[in-house]
Order: structure tokens, then sequence, then C-alpha cells
């Protein structure tokens, strides 16, 4: 899984079940950062969501959900 993989998945799941379209929740989701796995062994990616108090809750715990199933994941 790649970051961009992870932030089409990302996209995909926050349009399926919640309103708005690709677009808006690509810009609220913005980039996923990867980390080094020698400082971040457990999950070596994160989100900086930006958007409304609801956006933001709801990229929030998608992103824990993904981080069960892709833990880690590799530049591009």
């Amino acid at each position: 899984m790649t970051a961009s993989d992870l932030q089409s998945l990302f996209v995909t799941n926050l349009v399926r079940y919640n309103s708005g379209d690709r677009r808006r929740w690509r810009l609220i989701v913005g980039d996923v950062k990867v980390y080094s796995l020698a400082t971040h062994a457990h999950c070596n990616w994160a989100v900086t969501p930006s958007g409304s108090a609801s956006e933001v809750d709801a990229v929030e715990r998608l992103a824990d959900r993904l981080r069960e199933d892709h833990p880690i994941i590799t530049a591009g």
C-alpha cells in the first residue's frame, strides 16, 4: 500500500459513508505523511485533516480503522 493508495482509500470510504464529493474529501484529508520505520515502527503514516469539526472527526475515526489494516505503507 502506498501513500496515494491510502489517500484514495480514505476518499472512497468518506464519500461512501458521508455526504460530499471526492474533491471535497480529498482536500479535507490532505496528504498522507509517511515516516521512517526507524522512528515509527508501529504505524508509519499520519494525516492532518482540515475542515469542519464533523469532517475532521469522520477522517480521524476512519484513520483509526485504517491503521488496523494498513499500519505500514510506502511513499508514493
